[in-house]
């Protein structure tokens, strides 16, 4: 099909750019988002007479989206989720689940606004992409953990998933021993020689006993 954008679409083109694209993708995303109009002639027509309103509201919504920007960009959200020893989660973390969040945070977001390409199945942190206009890209973490208390140790550069920390190992010096620890002091040590003549002698004098 046939369109023409009313706006900068990634990968596709720029406002008042004609292009083709796959059927369902322009009627379950690009029509009904209204980002693009049929490439009919009708439609062309009523483009070029309303460019100027379009390119108008576009810029205010791109400078809405950028005052949005930077008070999300970089933004870091907590999420616990149930998991097993090595990070796995039971569940996922979806664009929907980020969506709640974010909105819990005071930032209104929809669904084709969060770029994330497949759902979240471990715990760490994890870095989304929101896409708050066409021309305005945010990036916020995510830290994905089983608790508050390990978000906390993950936001200090923990990794929970490591065998240490799933064990609870933890790495002591070993320790160096000397020979004052194994005998008491003012024992003075004999040399092999020495001690080697005694035997010799102990053996003989059982010798002649018999």
């Amino acid at each position: 099909m046939q369109i023409i954008l009313l706006e900068r679409v990634a990968k596709l083109g720029q406002m008042g750019d004609i292009v083709k694209v796959r059927d369902g993708y322009a009627r379950n995303f690009l029509l009904p988002q209204g980002k693009a109009l049929r490439a009919s002639e009708a439609n062309k027509q009523r483009f070029e007479s309303e460019r100027a309103q379009l390119e108008a509201r576009n810029l205010e919504r791109r400078g809405e989206a950028a005052q949005v920007a930077e008070r999300l960009n970089g933004s870091s959200f907590i999420v616990v989720r149930a998991a097993g020893e090595t990070g796995q989660l039971y569940g996922s973390v979806a664009a929907r689940d980020i969506v709640e969040l974010l909105d819990d945070g005071g930032f209104s977001v929809t669904r084709s606004q969060v770029e994330l390409q497949q759902p979240i199945k471990t715990i760490g942190m994890h870095d989304v992409i929101i896409a708050l206009h066409a021309e305005v890209e945010v990036t916020v973490q995510l830290n994905v953990a089983r608790s508050v208390d390990e978000a906390e140790r993950q936001a200090k550069g923990e990794d929970l998933t490591s065998v240490d920390a799933i064990y609870g190992i933890e790495e002591e010096e070993e320790e160096q021993i000397s020979p004052e620890d194994v005998f008491e002091e003012g024992v003075d040590f004999e040399s092999e020689e020495a001690i080697a003549a005694e035997t010799a002698a102990t053996g003989e004098s059982e010798e002649n006993e018999v």
